[in-house]
């Protein structure tokens, strides 16, 4: 998955892709460049399973090796978002 600062918008949902209890989901709150030293923060709100209620923020590099692929609430479960296709 192809994080970069432009894709991680506020509101959109990320999943570690675990299973189980360690499975997790975070809703990037804001991506932000840190004026002490010039790396990308992430901040984020844990939203469902091992992450819920928890807030956090990280480098970029920590989030990629974190989050798996993007996900979306669609009623009561979490879906994986289709990747566009990059052949077209």
């Amino acid at each position: 998955m192809n994080l970069t600062p432009e894709t991680l918008r506020p509101g959109r949902c990320f999943s570690n892709g675990a299973y189980g209890r360690a499975w997790g989901v975070r809703m990037v709150l804001e991506c932000t460049v840190s004026p002490e030293n010039g790396s990308c923060v992430v901040r984020y709100k844990g939203v469902a399973g091992a992450c819920r209620r928890k807030s956090g923020e990280c480098s970029l590099e920590e989030f990629r090796h974190w989050a798996r692929y993007e996900v979306q609430l669609n009623e009561n479960s979490w879906l994986r978002v289709s990747e566009p296709d990059s052949a077209q």
